[in-house]
């Protein structure tokens, strides 16, 4: 995730189970104020419930980047974590050639919000997962405000071990974000729920037969 020091401002993309946990790690890794991005207010709602964090419904504001300007004394944040990735919404036309059409490696309507709204010599963390090639990212906007780029997958042997810490003392308890259990055999059903983002679904787990019992 991005370097986050103590005190830093931090946006966080997406509420989905991916951007919960990355504020809870915020929070954890001595951040001052840490806001998230979404267009969904159930998602919303459970993330600052869950995290204490602050909310910002993007369908609410007409210019993103200039809303979290303006939410940050008009620098920007700190730091910026794009944990949506190619499939964002937001944009019409980025949605249109990045996946309905995909002419380019995914929408990049988050990771443009998050370059262009943090501050100077801010990090951007990429988190969300973007196809093989990417040509409609603002590579300009990167370089003139001297902005730091991280790509992130999960190294789990350097990680597990502090991350079990913190679930063993209870400062982060990934059950909490558990909202549907799925039987096996509905799995399908399962994968439509959470894809078409109904039921107020956040994070679905797949139960097997020999769990039940």
């Amino acid at each position: 995730m991005a370097d986050i020091k103590k005190g830093d401002n931090v946006v966080i993309f997406g509420a989905g189970p991916i951007g919960l946990l990355a504020a809870k790690s915020a929070w954890l890794m001595g951040a001052g104020r840490v806001l998230v991005v979404d267009r969904l207010q159930y998602r919303l709602d459970f993330a600052k419930q869950w995290t204490g964090c602050e909310i910002l419904n993007f369908d609410e504001v007409g210019d993103v980047v200039l809303e979290l300007k303006k939410q940050f004394d008009w620098i920007g944040p700190d730091a910026c974590i794009d944990c949506v990735g190619a499939e964002a919404t937001g944009k019409k036309f980025d949605r249109l050639t990045g996946v309905t059409f995909p002419l380019q490696g995914g929408s990049p309507t988050a990771v443009t919000w998050a370059i262009n709204s943090v501050r100077k010599g801010g990090v951007v963390s990429v988190v969300g997962v973007y196809g093989p090639t990417m040509n409609m990212i603002p590579f300009g906007n990167i370089i003139n405000k001297g902005i730091t780029i991280r790509g992130n997958q999960a190294i789990v042997l350097r990680h597990l071990p502090r991350l079990l810490e913190h679930i063993k003392e209870g400062r982060v308890l990934p059950k909490e974000i558990i909202t549907h259990r799925i039987p096996l055999e509905e799995i399908a059903e399962g994968y439509h729920l959470f894809s078409s983002k109904l039921d107020n679904c956040i994070k679905p787990v797949i139960v097997p037969p020999s769990a039940r019992h």
